[in-house]
């Protein structure tokens, strides 16, 4: 039985040109070399399997090599790797650091790779600073770490540094294109892009799941058999998901979940993947952002045709609802239900092509002149006076007996009139009503309360956000207006309580129900100017009564002291000073 070569191993990069997604620092390296301008301490730097040790042996390599020498020379004897995670005392550096005095046997340089130099200890450290810094002419450091921020900056000041980068889902994917090419393996495109997302930048990784895969499907490597063995979420559960929330069919959808679950999936893992879904889709709407969608090339056109069917709005409120179930999801007590009640909330936000609402606004008029709609004229009847009538009876001339004769022309005459103006009441006839009589009053508080009880949509209103300073200077205008119209009481009652704000509501608290009700009937007018100068019609108020605020108001000479008192302890030393009586 042949031995194994795991692809990792088997493909490793031999020279700059083979080093996947690293152009920039190979290019850097090379142009180094050829000009003779390589430092002698150099620092590799940035995330597991993105080819910092083979681009350190590469190098090495490379500056020893003139060109005469058996293409399969390695120059073992020159290459010293040193693993400073079992290496890390200050004896491994100390013996190092003699090792270094010494000359090459063959070729120009000495080359040490120390690969995860962060795990050396405070002490090596300071051993091999000297050392690094001034090394013997025919000696090379190489420095790997994965976690640049625990090496001391003594050591960084003297290396010069090369940050690595996360190999790129595209670079990985016509990598491992090229490796199925040479393992002779079928591959579709979506399948070898799952393997490279998973491989989360790093190539090594991403030839480890190659390899895994290839064992589990054999010589035919398919989207399907790539999402079971890395028990990954396909992309079809997310476009059969969403095609659900647009059609807002809940119960479908929940089936759809608990299969999800079934299969071993966890609900964190589905909410999360459905918001990055919705930002695709998003993504896809623009065609200046669509390259920011790493799929392949069958994914999307399929992202491409469903981002059609979904408005810009409800991606947007789709992708804070999922986001917040993903963040609420660790710390609930029941994260099935809370992954069903946000999956019934996605489907209820485009139900019946609107938002339904029960809060209650006016109408201003500027709602009416945006809409087009122009005021009926309206004429008030014009009533004639009953001095007038009489009057106007004593000018007509005498009726001649012609005219007495011919009842139908007069009885037609005063039905005329009769149509044309009201009839009129004489002073004996009409009923006498108060204008301050207490049911007119109610009728008229119950009459602009049914005016607030008109309810719109809530994108035809304004709804401005607003502080709650702002309101409590909006609420001293209005009670400064009414003082200077003479409404004394209701200005005091306004300011028995600060009004605290949550939302849009603005919640008081007041110590007897008179308060309340003096305060709900003149809501009317102090909601109409707070909404008004707001610029915001969702506001409405909710009113408590708390009675124990009684006490907080002083009315016997006891309590009036005590409030001083607490403004001021020198009122009780000035008491006793004199010996005075409260």
């Amino acid at each position: 039985m042949e031995h194994f070569v795991v692809s990792a191993r088997k493909y490793r990069p031999q020279t700059f040109k083979d080093v996947v997604g690293q152009q920039a620092i190979t290019n850097t390296l090379l142009n180094a070399i050829e000009n003779n301008h390589l430092a002698q301490a150099l620092l590799f730097t940035g995330p597991r399997g993105v080819g910092k040790t083979t681009c350190a042996r590469i190098l090495a390599k490379m500056i020893n090599s003139d060109g005469t020498e058996n293409p399969d020379e390695d120059f073992a004897f020159n290459i010293f790797e040193l693993d400073a995670a079992s290496n890390n005392s200050v004896d491994d550096i100390r013996s190092l650091t003699d090792q270094v005095r010494i000359p090459p046997q063959v070729g120009k340089y000495k080359v040490y790779i120390i690969d995860e130099v962060h795990m050396l200890s405070q002490a090596a450290f300071n051993a091999f600073l000297k050392t690094l810094e001034e090394p013997p002419k025919h000696c090379i450091f190489i420095l790997a770490t994965t976690e640049k921020h625990k090496i001391i900056p003594t050591i960084l000041s003297r290396c010069q540094i090369f940050d690595f980068k996360r190999i790129t889902v595209t670079d990985a994917k016509e990598y491992l294109k090229y490796i199925a090419k040479e393992q002779e393996v079928v591959a579709e495109d979506d399948a070898l892009h799952i393997i490279a997302q998973k491989a989360d930048g790093a190539m090594r990784d991403a030839l480890s799941i190659f390899d895994r895969v290839v064992s589990f499907s054999g010589k035919n490597l398919t989207r399907q058999a790539v999402t079971e063995n890395l028990n990954v979420l396909d992309y079809e559960t997310y476009f059969k998901s969403t095609d659900l929330i647009l059609e807002n069919n809940i119960p479908e959808l929940l089936v759809q979940f608990n299969t999800t679950l079934a299969k071993g999936f966890d609900g964190h893992h589905y909410i999360a993947g459905l918001a990055s879904h919705f930002r695709d889709l998003l993504v896809c709407q623009n065609e200046h952002t669509i390259a920011l969608l790493e799929v392949g090339e069958q994914t999307k056109a399929k992202y491409l045709k469903q981002s059609k069917k979904a408005s810009q709005p409800f991606l947007l409120k789709g992708i804070e609802l999922a986001n917040d179930c993903d963040l609420k999801y660790k710390s609930s007590k029941n994260q099935r239900l809370l992954v069903e009640l946000t999956l019934m909330q996605l489907a209820s936000i485009t139900f019946d092509g609107e938002k339904k609402n029960s809060k209650n606004y006016i109408i201003p008029p500027s709602y009416f002149a945006s809409k087009g709609i122009t005021p009926i004229p309206v004429q008030k009847p014009e009533f004639v006076s009953q001095t007038h009538s009489i009057n106007n009876s004593e000018e007509k001339p005498p009726v001649s007996k012609t005219e007495t004769q011919s009842p139908s022309k007069t009885e037609t005459a005063s039905e005329t009139i009769v149509e044309k103006r009201p009839k009129i009441l004489l002073n004996s006839q009409k009923k006498s009503t108060s204008g301050l009589s207490l049911s007119s009053i109610k009728l008229k508080k119950e009459h602009q309360i049914k005016q607030m009880e008109v309810v719109l949509d809530e994108e035809d209103l304004p709804k401005d956000e607003f502080t709650e300073d702002a309101l409590i200077k909006v609420w001293n205008t209005y009670v400064k207006q009414i003082e200077e119209k003479g409404q004394y009481n209701l200005a005091s009652i306004l300011s028995i309580d600060t009004p605290k704000v949550d939302g849009t509501t603005i919640y008081l608290e007041y110590p007897n129900a008179t308060n309340k009700v003096e305060v709900e009937r003149q809501q009317y007018n102090l909601l109409g100017f707070i909404r008004k100068e707001l610029n915001n019609f969702d506001i409405h108020l909710s009113i408590t009564v708390n009675e124990e605020m009684e006490k907080q108001y002083a009315y016997t000479p006891i309590e009036k002291y005590e409030k001083l008192k607490e403004k001021n302890n020198a009122i009780e030393l000035l008491r006793k000073s004199f010996d005075l009586d409260v």
